[in-house]
């Protein structure tokens, strides 16, 4: 992928500086419908746990597109902005996620999925499917599966708690501790602050409508880094319109990015275990396809 930055280099800042300034900005790749804002080859690299980042905005039919593909060794969440989509689970069963709600899934030692979302009531949708890096303990861990709809996202003012703790509030979704992931939406002109918890020196920010101020201007499809430091982020709408942005602050993840073409693991041990698992997994998965008869959707594979 193509950055709009300079030549990516170790996120510093200046001895007793506590201010949160912008280190990197990029607008991304486009691949039709869907913009890819980070990778674990690039961003990824400075921002883990944070590895990938995908803002989408299709019609909603664009899910029944999409094919079943594995996962290891990462956690995947997605995050509508507009719209909804319809999820349909044999173990979790079935509704609706639009604004504030997510999709969780923890791939661990391995997993196939792509078809547990689809067209919900809404034309049109717009979200972000987020990666995050497991911890050792957990990137060989069985899959585990979360549908939230929005009334079960708690909020705090203008912040909707998706990953993590947040002023004392926690979200349900179970992910490792150490990462927080807020959806927020501020009104024209709103004022907002976000004081990362202690030792989360990784933050970054993407806009997906309206523009914010911190007080450098990001606008909507930008995805930009901030310097480590332990001083408040600071950030104001626009005095035209309101804006909706995903924030993520984490400590940082202690390993070195271990990649396969679907994976990403703490060492190339748990790599190929992870790629040894999804491969076992796609051969049962296209055995047991031969032997259904008719058409049988099959969500998520594990």
């Amino acid at each position: 992928m193509t950055l709009s930055t300079t030549t990516l280099s170790p996120l510093t800042a200046p001895q007793n500086d506590t201010s949160r300034g912008i280190s990197r900005r990029t607008r991304g790749q486009g691949h039709g419908p869907i913009v890819r804002l980070m990778s674990p080859s690039d961003l990824g690299q400075l921002l883990k746990p944070f590895v990938f980042l995908d803002l989408f905005e299709a019609d909603a039919s664009f899910t029944g597109n999409m094919p079943l593909h594995p996962h290891s060794g990462i956690a995947t969440i997605t995050v509508i902005t507009e719209g909804n989509l319809h999820f349909d689970d044999p173990d979790a069963g079935s509704g609706f996620i639009g604004y504030g709600g997510v999709e969780w899934m923890r791939a661990g030692a391995g997993v196939w999925h792509g078809k547990e979302m689809s067209a919900g009531t809404s034309a049109r949708i717009q979200g972000f499917q987020l990666w995050i890096a497991l911890p050792a303990d957990l990137e060989n861990a069985p899959v585990d599966s979360q549908y939230l709809e929005a009334p079960a996202i708690p909020q705090v003012g203008p912040a909707r708690v998706i990953l993590g703790d947040y002023q004392g509030i926690r979200s349900p979704v179970r992910a490792p501790s150490g990462v927080n992931y807020l959806l927020v939406t501020l009104a024209a002109g709103q004022r907002w602050e976000y004081e990362p918890p202690t030792g989360h020196e990784v933050l970054w920010l993407s806009v997906s409508r309206g523009a914010v101020h911190s007080p450098q201007l990001i606008q909507a499809g930008e995805l930009v880094a901030f310097t480590p430091a332990s001083g408040t982020l600071k950030l104001e709408a626009g005095d035209k319109e309101g804006a909706v942005f995903v924030l993520g602050s984490a400590i940082p993840h202690p390993h070195d990015l271990k990649m396969g073409n679907y994976s990403v693991h703490t060492s190339l041990e748990a790599l190929r275990t992870g790629e040894a698992k999804i491969a076992e997994l796609g051969k049962r998965l296209r055995a047991e396809s031969v032997q259904r008869s008719g058409s049988v959707s099959v969500p998520i594979y594990k």
